[in-house]
């Protein structure tokens, strides 16, 4: 993977994380290696928390939207770093956030 692409990877985990300690204090990261059925390779990343979920996600993915006094930013931010992005949330349940940044063919 280029070394653009793990910066884009590498920052889009920090902002998915920093919402992990900012809202839940306490989750998981885990990455690992994947490939689609034609052979490409990629990252996938799954962070996860029992914190007190999203309830308005729309708004949540919106720019400039935050609930934690910060600049809005970090869920629309990593879903523009990385190829896919996925979101499983429920108020009082916890959020499931998956990225996948796939390898470019040089």
């Amino acid at each position: 993977m280029p070394s653009t692409d793990q910066t884009l990877l590498a920052t889009a985990i920090s902002e998915i994380a920093r919402n992990i300690t900012t809202y839940a204090q306490r989750g998981e990261v885990l990455i690992d290696v994947v490939r689609d059925d034609s052979g490409r390779r990629g990252v996938r990343v799954v962070a996860r928390d029992d914190g007190p979920g999203i309830e308005d996600l729309e708004r949540a993915l919106t720019d400039g939207y935050t609930t934690g006094g910060g600049l809005g930013l970090g869920l629309p931010g990593a879903r523009r770093l990385v190829d896919e992005f996925e979101i499983v949330t429920a108020p009082g349940e916890g959020t499931t956030v998956t990225l996948i940044k796939w390898t470019r063919n040089a």
